[in-house]
């Protein structure tokens, strides 16, 4: 790859909703977050592809929260919101770079009658949680520190750990279920390194 080659941050994250006036709503009056782009498109693509309204909402840092809204359209049952991980490992999360100001958005959020579900410290920030009226979770974070090359070693070698524990379960047969074969096998990784 480029070593000049460089990403410049996310431009949008983009979800379909089927309640418009409620998504608009929460967006705009409870973030806070101002409307600046609508585009309203005919259908795209394929002759059966819907009309649709593509909305925006400044994000901060020159991001955006974007909404796709298909005229005439019924929510599809696979994308109704399941909880557990089909639908809560795809959200966006905002960063603050304070406590007080973590704080101040939960203050906020709830004054505005928005429910914040949790707010946890895990490893690398702190962050509380919360969902839009369409279900879809919503995280605003505060760094606690910078990731270090430590990190970035871990991360690699948890990974790779990972993926060949679970090639060798699926030779078998089997499936990778157990988080405890992941940390055994990359304890006897990093003895390894020290004998």
């Amino acid at each position: 790859m480029d070593s000049d080659l460089r990403l410049k941050g996310v431009h949008h994250t983009a979800r379909p909703t089927w309640k418009l006036k409620e998504t608009v709503e929460f967006y705009r009056d409870k973030m806070g977050l101002p409307l600046v782009h609508v585009i309203a498109a005919r259908g795209w693509g394929p002759d059966d592809h819907p009309d649709f309204l593509h909305f925006f909402f400044d994000s901060g840092l020159g991001g955006t929260i974007a909404f796709f809204y298909y005229l005439g359209n019924s929510q599809a049952e696979h994308l109704v919101h399941h909880p557990k991980f089909d639908s809560d490992a795809t959200h966006t999360a905002w960063k603050v770079d304070t406590t007080e100001e973590l704080t101040a958005w939960r203050a906020q959020l709830e004054s505005r009658g928005v429910e914040v579900m949790y707010q946890i410290e895990h490893e690398v920030i702190e962050s509380i949680y919360f969902r839009d009226p369409n279900g879809y979770f919503l995280e605003i974070s505060r760094p606690i520190r910078p990731f270090v090359q430590q990190d970035i070693e871990d991360a690699h070698l948890t990974l790779n750990v990972a993926i060949e524990e679970e090639e060798r379960l699926m030779r078998d047969g089997k499936k990778l279920t157990d988080i405890t074969d992941i940390w055994r096998l990359k304890g006897e990784k990093v003895q390894e390194l020290f004998e």
